[in-house]
């Protein structure tokens, strides 16, 4: 019970930054307008987790786990414009990667953990 709020408190964040971002206009380039295409489909994929809806088939969140999963890790190490933001040039940038992956799996781990429960 307590653990079905918290999921639903997830997922909600994650539903309000995202629409958050693309209120602001957080989406111009190319590759930001696919990550949040590919953000909708495993937000999707959580919301049917954790709301124990069935969607698709599990093959299809199968291909959207290990996809989403990939994706996240290239966009969010190698190809995040960071929106725009001036990211610190002191930090070195193998440092710069380690902390994105920190930051990464802290954030975003969750969804894949359920993403992986629904699909699998």
């Amino acid at each position: 019970m307590l653990g079905n709020i918290f999921w639903m408190i997830y997922l909600s964040l994650l539903g309000t930054v995202a629409v958050g971002y693309l209120l602001k206009g957080k989406y111009k380039t190319t590759l930001a307008k696919v990550d949040f295409i590919i953000s909708i489909i495993t937000w999707l994929g959580l919301f049917g987790y954790v709301t124990d809806t069935s969607m698709l088939t599990p093959l299809f969140w199968k291909f959207v786990f290990f996809g989403g999963l990939l994706w996240d890790f290239i966009y969010g190490v190698f190809l995040n414009d960071y929106y725009g933001e001036e990211i610190d040039q002191d930090i070195p940038v193998f440092v710069r990667h380690i902390i994105t992956v920190i930051i990464l799996v802290i954030f975003i781990g969750p969804l894949y953990y359920g993403l992986y429960q629904y699909a699998f």
